[in-house]
């Protein structure tokens, strides 16, 4: 098994007719789902969850944490469907962390300060990137999300924790909108007054 593999089953999937069901506005994909996870490969979404293609935007990074980047990328889907269609339907986000994952090796300080050294990378940022606790790390970027003004109120966003062992996928974080969050039941503050997740 090797790239040339898949490469060869591209040539199979263009020979199907399975491009047709790619939705007709690409950030609303037709399971109304837009998943956050790791780049671990047992955490396929289209494994565990059977993801299939057009059903979900899907963004994968290490540990299946919210960095700024992520935010950025949420903020912009969650502007394009307020903005390009305003009437909706508005999609849904799960954040998940997994058991046994190999952003822990990063709470090695060692092995941290050696990658931060060797890759020029802020040594602070990588610290806060291991989840060792997925749960508890899933609540927090959870709670990023919630509380981050770039976000609509429209979305609800909930939260889990996929044990790779077994397969299981756990409920840690009830699917909450930004609005339920906010005490006036409205938007929050300004963009521009933004929390920036990650390390402070």
């Amino acid at each position: 098994m090797s790239l040339a593999t898949l490469l060869d089953r591209n040539k199979a999937f263009a020979a199907t007719d399975a491009v047709a069901k790619n939705p007709q506005i690409p950030w609303l994909p037709s399971q109304l789902a837009y998943i956050i996870t790791c780049i671990d490969s047992r955490t396929e979404p289209a494994g565990f969850l059977g993801v299939d293609l057009g059903d979900a935007t899907v963004q994968r990074t290490v540990g299946g944490r919210v960095t700024p980047a992520v935010l950025r990328d949420v903020a912009y889907i969650s502007y394009l469907t307020e903005t390009k269609t305003p009437d909706g339907p508005w999609w849904e986000l799960a954040v998940i962390h997994h058991t046994d994952c190999g952003s822990t090796l990063l709470a090695d300080p060692k092995l941290r300060h050696d990658f931060a050294t060797r890759g020029g990378f802020d040594e602070a940022e990588l610290a806060w990137l291991p989840a060792t606790d997925p749960a508890a790390t899933v609540r927090a970027d959870v709670n990023t999300l919630l509380t981050a003004p770039q976000i609509s109120p429209n979305i609800r966003i909930s939260g889990y924790v996929y044990n790779t062992a077994a397969g299981t996928l756990d409920i840690i974080v009830e699917p909450t909108s930004p609005a339920s969050t906010d005490p006036t039941g409205g938007r929050p503050a300004p963009a521009h007054a933004a929390a920036t997740p990650g390390p402070h």
